[in-house]
């Protein structure tokens, strides 16, 4: 979330500009020694590990906005949003990690920031380490629970976020459902929309728009990051020295990071991301267990399943990408999944091998076709002239998924036909276009690269 535009530091970084705006950057910056006195920490691995973290910083917000954008209540100076983020060793890729606020965790041994009361080691969730211990406890924490090694840190507030985005002219949306939330006062209907910062913070604060809670809020703010980079590498921004120097005073009065994340790492950095893009960065949230941990006056606590999640960070360690790389068309966004919905296919023409074709088409962008289409010839009939989706009406939202992939196909409801969706391939059948639902993960990791999440 506010992690988000914190990212948003190393992209504008990116465009290669002179050294004394960076420099201006630098010198602006609020500076934390996140790593003081820090022991015992895992090895270095390939690349760089940045932990990138969203803080509760509302108290900086007029009447006005928080009135506007439902930011009432006191700031809890805490963090809600908590990511990894790896750039790789030859600075062509940034794999982004999401770590769950609700995270089981196991405290170090610590000094409370707040109390100056000892602590030894101990359960909580995740982010109470930022609120016991601030930085340090929380990069010690996330080092020991993952293993990787954080060469920076880097934190950004509420503030900073909003204004970011407004400088930035705003960010462009997608979404293929309905999004309400009353808690934030989110309402987008489905389509595109250009989000000011005050709606994107709405966007990535809604936890109540589906069943999916946090995850699903987590999964949204990858998504902004990744419009966030589609439209700082896209707008001129970064190689605009007006624009950028405007952008990057926005990030002055609220951006904290560790001593060592000076000019000189910014622009090595810069000069060697010169050519990213949103394909250049791929998403993901940390595997969980089915299983729940109830901590006794804190509360339920999400697990982390240790084999996939050992995999996960053995893969950021060893500097390899986490998404699915292929050359396959930009898939369309829709509202059901196409490994949710079953298929048969039949051919509706005189052209041999037609259904095995559409068949094999539709199963490779993943719809869960029979494999056994009715391909003889259709002879009694006149030959289908258009392709036509037939569907129960109960079915109608699969059915919807199933035509935005058939472009220019017939809809065709049939009472009682039931879940399996039927296709007749016509003569104007070219190809299927690919589609995929927003919540839809692909890849080992369940990751997705930024360009898959962007809109069209």
């Amino acid at each position: 979330m506010r992690a988000a535009v914190t990212s948003s530091v190393l992209v504008l970084a990116a465009a290669g500009i002179g050294h004394s705006v960076v420099t201006t950057l630098d010198t602006g910056i609020k500076r934390i020694d996140a790593f003081k006195d820090m022991k015992n920490r895992p090895p270095a691995g390939n690349g760089m590990n940045v932990l990138l973290v969203g803080t509760d910083g509302r108290d900086k917000i007029t009447a006005e906005e928080k009135a506007k954008y439902r930011l009432g209540g006191a700031p809890c100076h805490c963090t809600d949003t908590v990511m990894i983020v790896h750039i790789s060793e030859n600075r062509d890729r940034a794999s982004v990690v999401s770590l769950p606020r609700d995270s089981y965790a196991e405290l170090p041994a610590h000094t409370d920031r707040n109390t100056g009361k000892q602590h030894e080691p101990h359960p909580n969730k995740l982010n109470a380490a930022f609120a016991e211990g601030g930085p340090n406890l929380t990069v010690r924490t996330v080092e020991s629970m993952t293993k990787v090694k954080i060469d920076h840190y880097l934190e950004v507030d509420f503030l900073s976020f909003m204004k970011t985005v407004d400088v930035l002219g705003g960010v462009d949306i997608c979404t293929a459902k309905p999004l309400k939330d009353s808690h934030t006062g989110l309402d987008l209907p489905v389509g595109t929309h250009a989000l000011n910062g005050g709606q994107a913070l709405q966007y990535v604060r809604s936890r109540y728009v589906d069943g999916a809670s946090d995850l699903g809020r987590m999964q949204r703010q990858q998504r902004f990051l990744a419009a966030l980079i589609a439209k700082a590498t896209s707008s001129g921004v970064l190689l605009n020295p007006v624009k950028f120097r405007d952008v990057t005073r926005t990030l002055l009065g609220s951006v904290r990071a560790d001593k060592g994340f000076g000019t000189s790492e910014m622009l090595d950095l810069g000069r060697a991301m010169r050519g990213f893009s949103p394909s250049s960065s791929e998403f993901t949230t940390v595997p969980l267990s089915p299983e729940e941990v109830t901590l006794p006056g804190i509360g339920s606590t999400l697990k982390w399943d240790p084999a996939k999640a050992e995999k996960l960070f053995d893969a950021l360690r060893e500097d390899r990408p986490l998404a699915a790389r292929d050359k396959k068309a930009k898939a369309t966004l829709v509202s059901v999944s196409p490994q949710q919905i079953r298929v048969q296919v039949e051919n509706g023409t005189a052209k041999p091998g037609l259904g095995k074709r559409v068949d094999e088409a539709l199963r490779d962008t993943g719809f869960l076709t029979t494999g056994t289409p009715a391909d003889a010839p259709n002879a009694a009939t006149a030959p289908a002239p258009r392709t036509v989706v037939a569907f129960d009406p109960r079915w109608d939202r699969s059915a919807k998924t199933l035509a935005t992939a058939l472009p220019g196909c017939e809809m065709r409801t049939v009472a009682g036909q039931g879940p399996v969706l039927k296709v007749i391939a016509g003569a104007d059948f070219k190809a299927v276009r690919a589609v995929r639902a927003e919540d839809t993960l692909q890849g080992e990791f369940g990751a997705v690269t930024g360009d898959q999440v962007t809109c069209p």
